[in-house]
């Protein structure tokens, strides 16, 4: 028997739940209805066809996405925590956000991380184009880390190689590196080493952190 009452947020969050678990290509209107015990009709009449149905997820995604706050004494600090959060969130919605990139609206996306950036390399002294630069570095780090993730995530399971890296030579022979290498990756500890550095690269040295701003990193 159809649902008598369904509600607009309902539908989307089915819908929701699909794409996080098949893909965007399994979202249908007669999947959706049957996982909400309703008529396609029923679907139809609170979201409209399919493309009304993925606008309305992207439009969801992008405002659940919010403002970024920046936390930490420096701007690095604060830069770093802009990396962390972003990086969070499209760990969170890998199959929402490749949704948005396909509708063309990835800048849009992202502007609440450039907003916190920008406000950021302003605070530790830098204009123009060396700015934009910063932002941009971030950014790229940022995406290009969580995509190498995601595939290392979908690929077969790799055979372990510690006796290739115990090799003679293979790691100068320096068996504690060795020992490092053959350890699964911590891509938490990866990440924030590797945007670190890259922040630390490119902004001028800290000062203390303006007034208002949190200090919590």
């Amino acid at each position: 028997m159809a649902r008598a009452a369904l509600s607009r947020d309902e539908v989307l969050d089915a819908a929701t739940a699909l794409v996080k678990q098949h893909g965007p290509q399994a979202l249908t209107m007669r999947k959706l209805a049957a996982e909400l015990g309703t008529a396609v009709t029923s679907i139809y009449w609170h979201v409209g066809n399919r493309e009304s149905l993925l606008d309305a997820l992207v439009e969801r995604t992008m405002a659940e996405l919010g403002e970024i706050r920046p936390r930490g004494r420096t701007p690095a600090a604060r830069v770093v925590s802009v990396a962390r959060t972003l990086r969070r969130r499209l760990r969170d919605h890998p199959h929402l956000i490749a949704m948005v990139h396909e509708r063309g609206l990835t800048e849009r996306m992202f502007l609440p991380a450039r907003r916190a950036l920008v406000r950021e390399v302003h605070a530790a002294g830098l204009r123009g184009a060396r700015a934009a630069d910063v932002v941009r570095a971030v950014q790229v780090q940022v995406v290009g880390f969580v995509l190498v993730e995601r595939n290392r995530e979908r690929a077969p399971v790799q055979r372990p190689a510690d006796e290739g890296l115990s090799a003679p030579g293979t790691a100068d022979d320096d068996p504690a590196l060795a020992r490092a290498l053959a350890r699964p990756i911590d891509p938490e500890r990866l990440f924030l080493t590797s945007v670190r550095a890259l922040v630390d690269s490119l902004l001028p040295g800290d000062g203390p952190a303006p007034p208002g701003r949190p200090t919590v990193n």
